[in-house]
């Protein structure tokens, strides 16, 4: 287990002693003892800018518990938020009923949380659900060709209604409907859109499909805890009330707080952006153990990448899985560039999972594994490879999850959330737009109109 010592930073910088609390609370504890570790090149300079950090964040959290920006105060608005719920759960009911399978057709932001928070749902107790977020053509023919229309929903998800990717999905599935003989064909569709004009939204008015509104200050990427990631949530039998509760008990803990460098997204953001400056940390890893996390870790590197990394500024995210990246990466993250910093998201997993029998495992001189469980394993694997790490110089945090249940997803999804707007304040860029993405949209849609080369799709091979 990674220990918790105090730092001295320099003298006459606010906050002589740095302290870092292993915060904890009934969702899941905060640990960066080893954020600094003893050979960390440049670990000096590093701890006076995380103190001057702290220090800084004093407007930011103003802004928290005043917001006046539209985006930030939708996202901090959802947790608390109960009058949509009702809709919500009786639509998911009715799928429920009516659907062996939904469809989730929608990319990012608008698949990404929904995917991270259904990893959570109890298995064979409701609808599979498929989320269609990649259109490889490949996949695509694969489902169209065993698809059964009759007991399966479509729900579309675009926050502006024109993603071509998500259009050239349901447009195609639309038409397979329509030739299967269903009555209705629109009862099998559902979308969610902001409101205005928008493709989605013309398509789905001609074909009187329902269309739910998104949020409009609502980002995509920080959409989940509306009706984006907990509308799939509640089709697959989860508790979206639980979700929301765990969010807001993460936030009010900070917006209470009297001590804000306690606070697990303040600490956490404050020795992100340190390591960015003092160390030369470019990438930050987001290492899990359990495969129901592993979604979790995409959606992250979605919401650190997309809305920190402008104007030079920002770090590469990483997700790793262990074991398995433990013999694919270990070696280059603890022989390779000092450029990393480790996040570790584990569970409390010893003594489940199948148990090794002692004579087998004696047969084979493996007696050291004799009476352990998959757990053990895993337990000892995830806190030695940890704390391995911090001893070789590699700046390493440790949250655990005592029960990896709704409402400790929820509490995560909204710590992750404020850790990167508040390094956003740090760096000195707003997390809630990606001007630099726009930029390939176009230029995919004049190829293909036949802007770029000239020649009409129709006449291209």
């Amino acid at each position: 287990m990674l220990t918790n010592p105090k730092y001295s930073v320099a003298s006459g910088v606010p906050g002589s002693e740095v302290v870092f609390p292993s915060a904890m609370s009934d969702l899941f504890s905060h640990n960066a003892a080893q954020a600094f570790p003893a050979d960390l090149p440049d670990r000096e300079k590093a701890e006076v800018d995380f103190a001057r950090n702290i220090a800084a964040m004093g407007p930011a959290l103003e802004k928290l518990r005043s917001p006046s920006d539209p985006e930030l105060a939708a996202v901090l608005a959802v947790p608390r938020r109960r009058d949509d719920l009702a809709e919500m759960q009786e639509i998911a009911q009715d799928w429920r009923d009516r659907f062996d399978e939904i469809l989730i057709l929608g990319t990012g932001g608008s698949s990404l949380g929904g995917r991270a928070l259904t990893a959570l749902a109890p298995t064979g107790q409701g609808p599979r659900l498929r989320f269609l977020d990649n259109l490889d053509p490949h996949t695509f023919d694969a489902v169209l060709a065993e698809l059964s229309p009759d007991r399966t929903g479509v729900l579309v998800i675009s926050k502006s209604g024109g993603t071509a990717e998500t259009l050239t999905q349901v447009l195609p599935i639309a038409d397979a409907f329509s030739h299967a003989g269903l009555t209705n064909p629109s009862d099998h569709f559902l979308t969610i859109s902001d409101p205005g004009t928008s493709p989605l939204r013309s398509w789905a008015a001609a074909a009187k499909i329902r269309c739910l509104d998104h949020e409009p200050a609502l980002g995509g990427r920080l959409s989940v805890l509306s009706n984006v990631g907990l509308l799939p949530a509640l089709i697959a039998g989860m508790d979206a009330m639980a979700v929301r509760e765990g969010a807001d008990q993460v936030l009010q803990n900070l917006l209470a707080a009297r001590d804000p460098g306690e606070m697990p997204p303040v600490i956490g953001a404050a020795l992100s952006v340190a390591l960015m400056k003092a160390c030369g940390i470019s990438s930050s890893v987001l290492w899990v153990y359990a495969d129901r996390l592993q979604p979790f870790a995409l959606w992250y590197r979605q919401i650190w990448a997309e809305s920190l990394g402008k104007n030079g500024q920002g770090s590469t995210p990483l997700d790793a899985l262990g074991p398995l990246d433990q013999h694919s990466q270990l070696q280059l993250y603890l022989d390779g560039p000092e450029d990393k910093v480790f996040t570790f998201l584990m569970l409390d997993v010893k003594g489940t999972g199948p148990r090794v029998p002692e004579a087998s495992a004696a047969a084979i001189g493996s007696d050291y594994l004799g009476g352990a469980t998959a757990g053990d394993l895993i337990s000892a694997h995830q806190h030695a490879t940890a704390e391995t790490l911090a001893a070789n110089g590699r700046p390493t945090r440790v949250i655990e999850i005592p029960r990896l249940d709704e409402k400790a997803m929820g509490g995560l999804f909204m710590h992750f959330m404020l850790e990167t707007i508040l390094a956003a304040h740090l760096l000195g860029v707003t997390p809630f737009d990606q001007p630099a993405v726009e930029a390939s949209k176009v230029l995919a849609r004049k190829t293909l109109s036949g802007e770029v080369d000239g020649t009409p799709r129709e006449n291209k091979p």
